[in-house]
């Protein structure tokens, strides 16, 4: 049993992750009511959601508490990354809407509430800021994870003492074991989410709406694979792939699966950790990009608020469009890193278009219609880019300071 275990622990993870992809995907096919094998999936994803809130609040505690001097700037330049890239991925999804309008039937209905304007999407963000810190562990509620674990850490950081630290640090490596023992069950949790995914859809979901489907797919790859790269490349002044490929590959892959970026954290930590980047500062980077690096949210909502408009009938004109990309790339950051978490903020930019509420959300219901698609690679989209641009913002630190770079 032993050597069984550790033969499959020397095995790259990836190739173990595309044996279960297959396997799903063919017992998903061929065997569609073996329910218990959704389980497999259920747990992965479950044991990753249960851990991500404890190995955000240790490691950002931690980190702060010891953290050395100069790590000020590289969050300033992932912020900005984060930011820019987001409003971007609108604007390509914008144009990309123009060139190719998409028109869809509107004939579901949908029954969740969606938040009526931008103030109540940041006073929903007010308010998570300042949750109970336990209630926010319990709820998965990242920002309100990430401010009392600043709040905490920087408190300790002034007044606890060098064993104390140490204390923090023992048990931060304990909490990032026990990640890397889950992470290596990926493949059997990819496996369930396979099969959960085709037993139920089958290969339809990929006829219905197709077109819409995509102009979504191409507008998220386009991000991915030209503007994401372009801004790495004017960053660091070298080819940016083989960093863009790793990552979209070691944490793309994953948050495809999972459709959920709060989910990925632990995975995008140990693939920072894999990169050579300073814990102190990933650490607080990557919950902070699950929470506001939404490309693919982005994308998601301007393109579904633009076919609303267009089966309506709305011509909307290149100065609303433009704002509308600075709507959802704001909306985009307010919305929840869980399966499905953008399609709800959808209204609030229809609203924008003279779209009413009752269309607004006939949209959102098509949208979780096509989440098996759309919201997984949405996710990777935006799982990938935390990755990316946290480790872009170090690595052009480590060019002023002459140190050679991973890729």
């Amino acid at each position: 049993m032993k050597r069984v275990v550790s033969a499959y622990a020397k095995a790259p993870l990836i190739l173990r992750i595309a044996i279960g992809l297959v396997i799903g995907l063919c017992l998903g096919l061929w065997v569609p009511q073996a329910g218990i094998l959704t389980m497999l999936g259920d747990v992965f994803v479950g044991a990753l959601k249960a851990i991500a809130p404890i190995l955000v609040l240790v490691l950002v505690i931690s980190s702060l508490a010891s953290a050395g001097k100069g790590i000020g700037s590289r969050f300033r330049v992932v912020i900005l990354f984060y930011m820019v890239s987001t409003f971007i991925a609108a604007v390509v999804a914008v144009l990309a809407s123009f060139l190719f309008p998409v028109t869809i039937p509107l004939s579901e209905t949908a029954t969740q509430a969606a938040p009526s304007g931008l103030g109540e999407v940041f006073g929903a963000l007010l308010s998570n800021m300042v949750m109970n810190p336990l209630q926010a562990i319990l709820s998965a509620n990242y920002v309100g994870i990430l401010t009392w674990s600043v709040v905490l850490g920087l408190a300790l950081r002034i007044g606890a003492s060098d064993k104390t630290k140490e204390v923090l640090s023992d048990i931060s490596d304990a909490v990032s074991k026990t990640v890397s023992w889950i992470i290596q069950l990926a493949p059997f949790g990819i496996l369930g989410l396979v099969y959960g995914s085709v037993s139920e859809y089958g290969l339809d979901i990929f006829v219905d709406y197709g077109k819409l489907l995509l102009v979504l797919v191409g507008c998220m790859l386009a991000v991915a694979l030209i503007v994401n790269p372009l801004i790495v490349g004017v960053s660091l002044k070298r080819n940016p792939y083989p960093l863009v490929f790793r990552c979209l590959k070691e944490s793309g892959i994953t948050a495809f699966f999972t459709r959920s970026s709060a989910a990925n954290i632990p995975v995008n930590m140990s693939l920072c950790e894999r990169l050579g980047l300073d814990r102190e500062y990933y650490s607080v980077a990557i919950p902070l990009g699950a929470t506001i690096n939404m490309d693919g949210a982005a994308i998601t909502i301007t393109v579904m608020s633009l076919a609303a408009a267009f089966s309506q009938g709305i011509e909307v004109n290149i100065l609303i469009a433009i704002l509308l990309s600075f709507v959802a790339a704001l909306s985009a950051c307010g919305a929840s890193g869980v399966a499905g978490g953008s399609l709800l903020l959808i209204p609030m930019a229809c609203s924008l278009l003279g779209i009413g509420q009752e269309i607004a959300m006939q949209v959102v219901a098509v949208g979780f219609i096509i989440g098996v698609v759309q919201d997984s690679l949405e996710t990777a989209l935006n799982s990938a880019g935390d990755v990316l641009f946290c480790a872009t913002a170090e690595f052009r630190e480590w060019q002023k300071e002459g140190k050679k770079l991973p890729f």
